[in-house]
């Protein structure tokens, strides 16, 4: 079995996975949610795996690296770490209906990966061959995907504000989701920890462009957007922090937040050029 076959396989768990968390919330089944975490460990053992060899078989074509330097890579990886926080969210504060909004985030990112982009291994240019990629790249995707799952949240939040509040009605399907506050407080925390890895990943990557170009920074158009995305969670944090805002204004924010990451990490890649212009093989 190689890499390609187990990652088809995380493909296709992560499909099922997102379907029984969606059911979980239409039907208010117990036993699907059951379901829908086993599928989803499942897949991620399988997605571990499956990167853990393609990181062998790069070893194995003589220019042997961590499997996180293309958009095919680095997608499989986004996805890994989108459910993985998940299900650390779901096991922490016991709520399964969590999922229907989080777990989309790793279906289409994976699916998008395995149907769409091409998955050939390559060598590393010159810049990547560095011990910094990894520990740049773990932290800037663990950050994406916690804000990722924050917009989920912030989805989750506005439904319920706007369709039932804090009424809870019996029978409605809005009506099953967890509490605003309860909501809230889990965006908030998501925020932050996205940004406390994000703040690592652009410390990482200032080092690694110190020890490749021999400068901190070049405002490379990613190097900007990062800042920019660093300074929009920023702002977001500090108006809760010192302001008090909550509810519908940070739901709001980390919702709109999921467009300035995914422009960060796609956008600058596909559209502007820059020193991270490989991230579009």
């Amino acid at each position: 079995m190689d890499s390609s076959t187990l990652l088809g396989i995380t493909t296709l768990a992560y499909l099922f996975s997102a379907a029984f968390y969606i059911a979980t919330l239409v039907y208010k089944n117990k036993t699907l949610g059951i379901v829908a975490l086993i599928v989803t460990i499942a897949g991620i053992l399988a997605q571990t795996g499956g990167i853990g060899m393609r990181w062998y078989e790069s070893y194995e074509m003589n220019h042997g690296h961590a499997p996180l330097t293309n958009m095919y890579e680095s997608l499989v990886f986004f996805s890994w770490c989108v459910m993985v926080i998940y299900v650390f969210l779901e096991l922490k504060f016991k709520n399964n209906l969590l999922g229907a909004f989080v777990t989309p985030f790793g279906m289409v990112s994976m699916a998008w990966a395995t149907f769409q982009l091409d998955s050939t291994m390559r060598p590393l240019m010159p810049a990547l061959q560095s011990n910094w990629l990894i520990a740049h790249v773990v932290t800037c995707f663990i950050g994406y995907a916690a804000f990722a799952a924050a917009g989920g949240f912030g989805i989750m939040y506005l439904l319920k504000k706007n369709f039932d509040g804090d009424n809870d009605l019996s029978g409605g399907i809005i009506g099953s989701l967890p509490k605003l506050t309860l909501i809230d407080d889990l965006n908030h925390k998501t925020l932050l920890f996205g940004f406390l890895w994000l703040s690592g990943g652009i410390i990482t990557g200032a080092i690694w462009a110190n020890e490749a170009w021999g400068t901190y920074w070049q405002w490379d158009s990613k190097e900007t957007w990062s800042l920019i995305t660093w300074f929009y969670y920023a702002i977001t944090l500090h108006a809760r922090f010192t302001r008090g805002w909550g509810g519908n204004r940070i739901a709001w924010l980390a919702i709109f937040g999921v467009f300035v990451v995914f422009f960060t990490y796609f956008g600058v890649n596909l559209w502007l050029s820059g020193l991270h212009s490989y991230g579009s093989d």
